[in-house]
């Protein structure tokens, strides 16, 4: 009779991850054979820990959903026990361990991780990965301008750079590291309830790179990289927004022994400027006409991000009124055109008149009434 794993654990099919991990806890510590003497506590502590791998994983919980047991009757998991993802109960004497020194967490997070699983080698990309270069953070500020129509930046970096007396090699006589065999991993095999544990570390030896160099070179002392301030040059897109994080590709830190360099990360900060303000790819500006060109209308010169444009004043204009100067915004960041400038417009009333614009004023005041 095929072995229903949601069963074994006493949760729904539907059961959440914490739900699994608590049901777990909750039967291992009552069938571990130091604290349950009976004779099949072994038996039951080995079926809770293969119900555990399985709907612990993700994707072993959908392949087992879908076929059952079966789905590992061919990959080394499933219905047999013995051999299950990695690990043999079978024979064990669990009165070698002490049942306090078990955390129960950990094993179950185990489970979720596939440390279980086997051993796995060490690829290229992750040996080079531990050795890859730092990324780094840059604060840059632009003004309106430059954010609006894009611009080009000199910047200066401290940082690793590849060392240029051995091109980034670290020195000669290179070798593949005895400690490691070249894996760049460190692996230690540990004996514990659940069978063999392996672990993996960072080989000291070569740091991670497999390789070991006889002759060091004396300007970088073997790292392939030296710290040095440089001035370099950055695009600016236009269209770019206050806040906005730019990735510049390999240009964070030298990777250890021409390991791939980090990324550098420019955060854009856009200065406040004394006339426009921003609102997404629109600008904001106030225009001050007097009281004579919003009741008869004109046309004026207005500043924009480009320089002065003429602005029709409708007769009759309001104050508050806002007016449309379509394209004269920022450039859109991501696609064609541009937003528009938003012209705002204040009356000035004149503070001071004489007798005989206060005569023309109240004359024409009267007319108005007619």
């Amino acid at each position: 009779m095929a072995k229903d794993y949601y069963k074994i654990l006493g949760v729904d099919k539907g059961a959440s991850k914490e739900e699994i991990k608590k049901a777990y806890k909750r039967l291992a510590k009552k069938y571990h054979p130091d604290l349950n003497k009976e004779s099949d506590s072994a038996d039951k502590f080995k079926e809770i820990n293969e119900a555990a791998s399985v709907l612990g994983d993700e994707e072993k919980r959908k392949q087992y959903d879908m076929y059952g047991v079966d789905a590992f009757k061919y990959a080394g998991a499933g219905g047999s026990g013995a051999g299950f993802g990695g690990f043999d109960f079978s024979g064990f004497d669990f009165s070698d361990f002490g049942f306090d020194s078990f955390d129960f967490d950990s094993i179950f997070d185990t489970f979720f991780s596939g440390a279980f699983g086997g051993r796995t080698r060490r690829s290229p990309f992750t040996r080079a990965r531990s050795t890859t270069g730092k990324d780094l953070a840059y604060d840059l500020a632009v003004s309106l301008e430059e954010a609006a129509k894009g611009v080009k930046k000199k910047i200066r970096v401290t940082k690793n750079y590849v060392c240029d007396e051995c091109d980034g090699k670290g020195g000669t006589g290179i070798a593949s590291c005895p400690d490691c065999d070249g894996g760049g991993v460190y692996r230690e095999t540990r004996r514990t309830a659940f069978g063999l544990f392996q672990t993996s570390t960072t080989c000291r030896t070569c740091n991670g790179t497999g390789e070991t160099i006889k002759h060091a070179c004396k300007e970088c002392e073997g790292t392939g990289r030296v710290r040095k301030t440089k001035t370099i040059e950055v695009d600016v897109p236009a269209g770019i927004m206050g806040g906005a994080k730019l990735r510049v590709a390999g240009e964070g830190e030298a990777g250890y022994r021409r390991a791939r360099p980090g990324d550098l990360y420019l955060l854009i900060h856009v200065e406040p400027h004394e006339l426009f303000e921003r609102h997404g790819d629109n600008l904001v500006l106030e225009q001050n006409i007097s009281f004579i060109q919003a009741v008869l209308g004109d046309k004026i010169k207005v500043p924009t991000i480009d320089g002065e444009a003429s602005l029709k004043i409708p007769a009759g204009t309001q104050p508050g009124t806002i007016l449309k100067m379509s394209g004269k915004g920022v450039k859109h960041l991501h696609g064609f055109g541009k937003g528009d400038q938003l012209v705002k417009i204040n009356i000035e009333v004149p503070k001071k008149l004489s007798r005989e614009q206060e005569k023309l004023l109240k004359e024409f005041e009267k007319s108005l009434k007619k």
